[in-house]
């Protein structure tokens, strides 16, 4: 498709944050390597944040819960989306409401490319009988897939992460030492099977509090994270509690300015390396081989779990399925190892 006039391409993620913000960099290479290509975005509200200011990215809002809902809403959505002058359509989603979308767009000749999730692929990695154990293409392969089968090809050295945002005034005061590295800490993900111990969490923050050498943000959303947080804000003096706080834009731009950010397999994980901060992840009943590791982190920033004590792992995709005995497998992970991977690294980053 790739031609001297500028192509228009809507790009279709209504999904999770972490999902989003994985389109980032691909989004980000193509509008680098094709300057003629010009994209809309079809997300959520909450999540068009994260495509602020990028050149030729605009977003356009679903609203899937009232004004898109059902049939006759999707039906208005493609109205709408038609009505932009559409070249072409790269869903990055492939669930039920894109793919009605799809059957929309048949009616026009725009070309409408569905990624491939893998599905086979991933329910073979998360059998316990599996005969083979080897890495899937990462979602980052996947979604450029799409657009090379729309004519424009990335490679992942192509792809480019987010460039730092400046610290907005409502987050300034949750840096309580500027001479400190500042460092994230998200502790929460979607599912237990992919949480650290709160506990162990709690020696992992103790021991970073102790060094002196840290100023700790912590990040988090929901009335019981934001009261562990802010129990751990109390208890720790270099730790500041930033959930409940800040406008999700802010809270992009505080992420931003991190030297490091601690997450779970999660989305935060997901926000904080689309802007190229080093990402130290830790992994449950998950396993980075189903290909959802952040952007352009090494391997050795990924802690895993035990998996010769634990060979059933990845029991799940999104760390929601485990079997009897394996709701213990982070323990398998020190919290002395988590902070040891940590302190490397930003060793090395002064």
């Amino acid at each position: 498709m790739a031609t001297n006039k500028t192509i228009h391409i809507l790009v279709i993620r209504l999904s999770a944050m972490g999902d989003v913000a994985m389109t980032v960099p691909v989004i980000m290479g193509i509008i680098k390597k094709y300057p003629k290509v010009k994209i809309t975005v079809l997300t959520k509200a909450f999540t068009a944040p994260i495509f602020a200011n990028i050149p030729n990215v605009k977003v356009y809002n679903a609203d899937v819960k009232v004004k898109h809902k059902g049939i006759l809403g999707l039906w208005k959505l493609y109205k709408e989306l038609k009505a932009l002058q559409i070249d072409a359509v790269a869903d990055l989603h492939n669930v039920l409401r894109s793919s009605i979308l799809k059957q929309f767009f048949k009616l026009s000749t725009i070309p409408f490319i569905q990624v491939d999730k893998g599905r086979a692929a991933k329910k073979a990695l998360v059998n316990p009988k599996r005969i083979s154990f080897n890495p899937l293409p990462t979602t980052f392969e996947r979604y450029a897939e799409v657009f090379s089968k729309l004519g424009y090809p990335v490679t992942i050295s192509e792809m480019e992460t987010l460039s730092k945002r400046p610290i907005p005034d409502s987050a300034k005061s949750l840096i309580k030492f500027e001479e400190k590295m500042l460092i994230g800490v998200a502790p929460f993900a979607a599912f237990s099977g992919k949480m650290y111990p709160l506990p162990l969490m709690e020696k992992v923050l103790s021991d970073l509090n102790a060094s002196n050498k840290y100023s700790i943000v912590l990040f988090g959303g929901g009335k019981k994270e934001i009261e562990v947080l802010a129990k751990w804000e109390s208890q720790f003096n270099n730790c500041s509690n930033a959930a409940g706080k800040l406008s999700f834009s802010d809270e992009l731009s505080l992420i931003s300015n991190l030297q490091l950010m601690l997450a779970m397999d999660s989305g935060n994980a997901h926000l904080a390396a689309m802007f190229g901060v080093p990402t130290v992840t830790i992994w449950g009943v998950t396993h980075p081989y189903a290909g959802f590791s952040p952007f352009n982190q090494p391997k050795h920033h990924a802690l895993l779990s035990d998996r010769i004590k634990y060979p059933a792992i990845p029991t799940s995709i999104y760390g929601n399925k485990y079997p009897d005995g394996y709701d213990k497998v982070m323990e398998t992970i020190l919290p002395e190892t988590i902070v040891q991977k940590m302190n490397g690294i930003l060793s090395t980053s002064v």
